[in-house]
């Protein structure tokens, strides 16, 4: 019974055991997360924990070992190419994880994946296996100092200012291409080159250890290196260059003081090499004003130097203005009292002090203004120098308007009133159209050339309603327009002022004595005085003058200008003031700002330019992001100097010294003319380099070429002077009778008045001079001169009159050379030797009162004397009288000679009638004739000056020239004088 017990018991176990291997119950066991390490360019992976896996069925025999692990994609689907794992020993479940291949840091420094392990199952074939769950596996690639540092560039260049030191002068930098940081960063930077004022910090900045001079050394350069925490070099080493720049200073280079300009050049830079100059501050705006001072040139500034009038004929300007202060004369005495100053371009300026100087103009002149239609033309400035004060309080407030024209004139059936004042800075035109029916209209302008005592040229055309009003030929419109509303009405009296209004009273109107205002009791009629300058007052009535003729005659000729507005950079801003004498830029880049100041120019379109010194003024101010620290720059002054232009030389020719005629064709009704062949002709006298011109020119010069070279007397003939004939515009021209004046009542000078009228010149006919004025062209005075005739009344007995021509340009800024004529009247033997001839010339010119001046130089017979006859043909008389007596008394000898061997009574006879017989001799000279000969030679040796002239014509000398003829009449011995 027993031993069924135990088998039976042993059958169970046996059972049991076979059952227990063939059960496969649990699954393995792996820690949930590994940090692996594995080295780069190798393939074993360092986990941290081991790599374990554990099956609570071991130690069954397949169940309870380890067969294998699965690699799974990680987070990022990374992993299970590069990675694999092994089992080391199936019991103990030891693995292993590798990659596949070796790996590269640089590349991917870090990796996961998941694994899980898995049992072999109930039997060999693995049937039943079960899986642990999965387990997150970071690799990190520990990284190997393959890789060098890199410089990112190989030179670095800088510039620093001497004299200081610097926290950096410039930054190095290099890069290691190793992933790891102790690797891949750079631990420490080195120079290389010794010697060198520098140092380096483990950063790659560069400092100065000592102040650099630009004097010493310009340029220093050096080397530098750099080091990884791997210590290992960089590959290449780095140049650095460092510029050592001169002490900044904030502020304008390249300024020059004096800039000079050749009259005739156009436009010029003023400021070819200008720069600014902020040392490094960071700046956001920029603004430079350019001043040109021209106040004291002309009124203000270059303009033409012709005459008011000459200027207006050259612009085309419509005629028929009315001068409202012309010079004193005897017609036109009402600005005889007003006080006058000196002007560089020789036109008359009045002062008005605001008190009792005041031009009352005659009605005879108003009368010729009226209607609604007219232009006012005045030059003003206000203030002024020299300006007497006013020697009492008449004057009042000084706040009041001062009135410069003053008008009440009568139109066909009304009267029509205006005033132009002006009050502080604003001018006004008080209109009224109609005293009678219309209401007052004021027009104001506020403008900065009406305080800003300088010389300003106001054009007012008036065609109401409309109102235009030019300054300095720029339009300005009115800044209002109103109606005055309900004023008294002035008293119907047509009368102007200038300088001044009159203030209705109920007493009647006094005349104003010497055309000033009477101080005391009088002085009340008349109110707002005129303080300052005024010169060219004008009025034209009828249509006003266009634009382009407003501009043309007073515009500057001169001021600033900008060379080329397409090549302004972008932000940059110009502006110019109406008279062109300031420039403003604007921008806020310094270089597009340097390049903008460099073509600010001067331009002058005058041919003759006003020499002298205009000062320039640079105002430079600038706005920085830190206003504290923001510069300073200080005003630069320097000028502009206008050189002397070339002279033109006006050449008068073609009339002779000399001009003899019988004194019959000077006593004709159009008499003779005195310059028949007159030629005038204008240069321009330049230096020019002849070897230069001849290389250019192929060494070959035409004959007018060299006609008009003359070579410097120390420049050996490598310079000349080169005299260019050139088109010019003469303004004026005198015909001057030298000694006494033209007596009226026996000589004028005559002129072709449809000539001058045809040409629009003026003429002053006096007894003193003739003078052509007038804007023309030197044909036309040619034209003009050539027409000038001299005729002398019939009977008279003058024997000579010299005359001196000269002209000139720019208002006689330019002068001709003085050409002389001395005209010979030449009268006849006959016509002296009659008795009432000789009666006739005693009565006019043997007068007491006239004696010395009618003769011009010669000297008088006196009333015991018969007659007198020219000095020259006195001369010729009497050198060919002794030149036939010598031929006679040869011819005498000759025929003595022939007879002397005759006989004694016959010889005797001979030298009888060999005697000389002058009882019947008659001598007939043409004086006409010799006379010219003798001008004829004496004209190529003439180049004595006026001065030698002059005192060839002294009284001691005009005697020697008077000679008496004697003449035997029969053997009586009697002689009569002529």
């Amino acid at each position: 019974m027993d031993r069924m017990n135990f088998l039976s018991f042993l059958f169970l176990c046996l059972t049991s055991v076979a059952s227990g291997n063939k059960a496969n119950k649990h699954k393995p066991w792996i820690e949930t997360e590994y940090q692996g390490i594995v080295m780069e360019n190798d393939n074993t992976v360092l986990l941290n924990p081991p790599l374990f896996a554990l099956d609570k069925d071991a130690p069954l025999h397949y169940a309870g070992e380890i067969c294998g692990f699965r690699v799974h994609n990680g987070p990022s689907g990374a992993g299970t190419v590069q990675f694999e794992a092994v089992v080391l020993d199936r019991s103990t479940g030891e693995g292993l994880v590798r990659s596949k291949e070796p790996l590269d840091c640089e590349s991917q420094r870090e990796h996961s994946f998941t694994i899980q392990a898995y049992d072999c199952g109930e039997g060999p074939d693995g049937v039943n296996s079960k899986k642990s769950h999965k387990a997150t596996v970071h690799v990190r690639v520990n990284d190997v100092n393959e890789f060098s540092p890199v410089f990112v560039e190989r030179r670095y260049e800088a510039s620093v200012p001497e004299g200081r030191l610097f926290d950096r002068v410039v930054r190095v930098e290099a890069l290691d291409a190793d992933c790891s940081p102790q690797y891949s960063q750079i631990c420490f930077y080195d120079i290389i080159t010794p010697n060198v004022p520098f140092a380096i910090d483990n950063d790659g900045n560069i400092k100065n250890t000592e102040p650099l001079d630009s004097k010493r050394q310009r340029v220093h350069t050096f080397w530098v290196t750099a080091f990884d925490c791997g210590k290992n070099r960089a590959q290449a080493d780095a140049q650095v260059v460092v510029t050592v720049k001169p002490s900044c200073k904030p502020g304008w280079t390249g300024w020059t003081k004096r800039v000079e300009y050749t009259p005739g050049s156009g436009s010029i830079p003023l400021f070819p090499s200008l720069r600014l100059e902020t040392c490094e501050e960071t700046v956001w705006n920029i603004q430079a004003t350019v001043e040109l001072q021209t106040g004291h040139i002309g009124k203000g500034c270059d303009r033409d130097s012709y005459s008011d009038r000459s200027v207006r004929r050259l612009c085309g300007a419509v005629r028929g203005e009315v001068d409202l202060l012309p010079p004193p004369s005897p017609a036109a005495n009402w600005t005889a009292a007003l006080p006058t100053l000196p002007s560089s371009d020789s036109s008359l300026v009045f002062s008005f002090n605001g008190s009792n100087h005041v031009a009352v103009v005659p009605d005879s002149v108003v009368s010729v203004l009226s209607g609604d239609h007219f232009t006012l033309q005045l030059w003003m400035r206000r203030g002024g120098a020299n300006i007497q004060t006013a020697t009492t309080s008449s004057r009042g407030n000084r706040r009041e308007e001062e009135t410069i024209v003053c008008s009440t004139v009568r139109n066909e059936d009304s009267l029509s009133h205006y005033s132009l004042s002006v009050h502080g800075c604003r001018l006004s035109l008080f209109y009224w159209p109609d005293v009678s029916t219309a209401r007052p209209v004021k027009f104001l302008w506020k403008l900065e050339q009406v305080c800003d005592s300088e010389w300003h040229h106001l054009s007012l055309s008036v065609q109401f309603p409309s109102v235009t009003l030019y300054v300095d030929g720029v339009t300005f419109d009115p800044a209002l327009i109103h109606d005055n509303g309900a004023i008294p009405n002035p008293a119907p009296h047509q009368r102007m002022l200038i300088g001044a209004c009159w203030a209705e009273t109920d007493e009647k109107q006094k005349d104003v004595l010497n055309n000033t205002i009477p101080e005391g009791k009088g002085a009340a009629k008349y109110v707002g005085g005129y303080h300052g300058l005024l010169s060219g007052v004008t009025v034209r009535p009828g249509s006003v003058e266009p634009h382009s003729v407003v501009e043309c005659l007073y515009a500057c000729r001169e001021g600033l200008d900008f060379g080329d507005l397409e090549t302004l950079g972008s932000g940059m801003k110009v502006h110019v003031n109406p008279s062109q004498s300031v420039l403003v830029l604007e921008g806020d880049d310094i270089e597009s700002f340097n390049r903008a100041v460099q073509q600010v120019t001067y331009r002058n379109s005058l041919r003759f330019a006003t020499p002298g010194v205009r000062p320039l003024k640079l105002t430079t101010s600038l706005r920085c992001f830190n206003e504290e620290s923001c510069l300073a720059l200080k005003q630069l002054e320097g000028y502009l100097v206008v050189l002397q232009p070339d002279a033109p030389q006006i050449s008068l020719s073609g009339v002779g010294p000399h001009l003899a005629r019988p004194a019959p064709e000077f006593e004709g009704p159009r008499g003779v003319p005195l310059f028949p062949e007159l030629r005038i002709v204008c240069s321009l006298t330049h230096a020019v380099n002849t070897a230069a011109q001849g290389m250019e020119g192929g060494g070959e010069w035409d004959q007018d070429t060299w006609r008009g070279l003359r070579c410097s007397r120390h420049s050996g003939c490598s310079t000349a002077l080169m005299s260019d004939a050139v088109a010019h515009t003469l303004d004026g021209c005198e015909v001057q009778p030298l000694g006494e004046e033209l007596n009226p009542e026996r000589e004028e000078l005559l002129v072709d008045m449809d000539v001058v009228r045809e040409r629009g010149l003026e003429i002053i006919n006096t007894t003193a001079y003739i003078a052509i004025t007038g804007a023309e062209s030197i044909s036309v005075y040619e034209d003009v001169l050539r027409s000038v005739r001299y005729r002398l009344a019939r009977g008279s007995s003058r024997f000579e009159r010299r005359f001196r021509l000269s002209c000139s340009e720019m208002n006689g800024r330019y002068t001709s050379n003085e050409l002389t004529l001395e005209v010979n009247f030449l009268h006849s033997l006959d016509s002296l030797y009659h008795p009432s001839h000789l009666l006739a010339s005693q009565q006019q010119f043997l007068h007491p009162a006239h004696h010395a001046g009618e003769l011009s130089g010669h000297t008088l017979p006196s009333q015991h004397r018969n007659s007198v006859v020219p000095g020259a043909a006195t001369v010729i008389i009497m050198v060919c009288v002794g030149f036939l007596v010598v031929m006679v008394i040869l011819g005498v000898f000759r025929i003595r000679s022939i007879h002397r061997r005759g006989e004694a009574s016959r010889g005797g006879a001979k030298e009888g009638t060999g005697q000389w017989d002058d009882s019947a001799l008659t001598i007939i000279v043409n004086p006409m004739e010799s006379y010219e000969s003798r001008m004829g030679i004496s004209a190529d040796t003439e180049g004595e000056g006026e001065e030698d002239e002059e005192a060839a014509e002294s009284p001691d000398d005009a005697g020697d020239d008077q000679r008496i003829i004697f003449k035997k009449e029969g053997r009586d011995g009697n002689v009569r004088r002529y």
